[in-house]
């Protein structure tokens, strides 16, 4: 038995029929592991459940470790919803532990007709899938439908179906209000460089190109070469891109460096890719932010 395991049971021997802190009265619990997701969870459970989110605001998912009582209380739920395809890196291990240990895990990404990475982005063929589904509404819709099944059959007492159906409708709404808002780049235009591998979905769903990245493969602690960068620079610049999108979750000094070294005025753009944007900022649920990434991408390229 691994020391992470019998941490875990520990916590759990200690706390059990306690109940937590944040759900006295024993109603159903759901952990989810990024802020969107939470978000997500929060539309479908209503005020029938308590949601918990394990990353804070503004964390990049890709290398975040659990503390002990967040172990404990992903022992505890009664789902954890989990995004999957190797986003959560630093949670793999505790995700596995846990559902081996009979912890209810959705793991919503190999549900949701994953797309892979570009050829020349691809870490290796285990990590191909993108992982950054949530920038799809279409495939989100279809997300709220498979947390409704799982919580369905956990309490069959609450309508959680026709709870997902509202909050899918806002979804396809908000999509089509995107759809509206890009309508003003030209097809031609439609060329994105990102800080990376973050956009995909949101490429495959707006028929954008993604014709660079600085950061190559899907995962933010992967280092470029020299080379690449270079490469990277001499991109830019010959296909006039005004912009790179970074991410608020994410550091961008290398897209920084890329921009500088360009010699043009090559503007940085942060988008909402990884987590939630604060109370105020216009993207604090998942509707906002699909809507401020377009509104933000838009502006830059046209």
């Amino acid at each position: 038995m691994t020391a992470l395991r019998i941490l875990a049971i520990a916590i759990v021997l200690v706390t059990a029929g306690c109940g937590s802190a944040n759900n006295p009265e024993g109603d159903l619990t759901v952990v989810a592991t990024t802020t969107i997701l939470g978000d997500v969870a929060r539309n479908v459970v209503g005020d029938s459940a308590s949601v918990e989110v394990l990353l804070p605001l503004g964390t990049d998912p890709h290398d975040y470790q659990a503390s002990s009582q967040q172990i404990a209380l992903i022992q505890e739920a009664d789902l954890v919803i989990a995004n999957g395809l190797h986003l959560e890196e630093g949670l793999l291990g505790v995700l596995e532990t846990a559902a081996a240990d009979g912890a209810n895990v959705l793991s919503l990404g190999e549900m949701l007709d994953p797309l892979p990475f570009g050829s020349e982005s691809a870490d290796d063929e285990d990590h191909n899938d993108d992982p950054h589904f949530w920038l799809d509404p279409q495939r989100m819709a279809e997300a709220t439908a498979l947390i409704a099944r799982e919580l369905e059959a956990i309490d069959d007492t609450v309508d959680w179906q026709g709870r997902s159906d509202a909050y899918a409708a806002q979804l396809l709404a908000t999509d089509e209000v995107s759809v509206e808002i890009l309508s003003a780049i030209p097809t031609a235009d439609r060329k994105l460089v990102t800080n990376h591998d973050s956009l995909g979905y949101f490429a495959a769903r707006y028929d954008f190109d993604i014709i660079g990245t600085v950061i190559p493969g899907g995962s933010t602690i992967a280092d470029p070469s020299s080379s690449e960068l270079a490469d990277l620079v001499r991109l830019v610049a010959s296909e006039n891109v005004p912009a790179i999108f970074a991410s608020t979750s994410e550091p961008a000094a290398l897209a920084d460096a890329v921009a500088a070294e360009v010699g043009t005025d090559v503007e940085i753009v942060d988008l909402y890719t990884g987590s939630l944007g604060e109370p105020g900022s216009g993207a604090d649920t998942l509707l906002g932010l699909l809507e401020t990434n377009a509104r933000l991408i838009a502006e830059a390229m046209t």
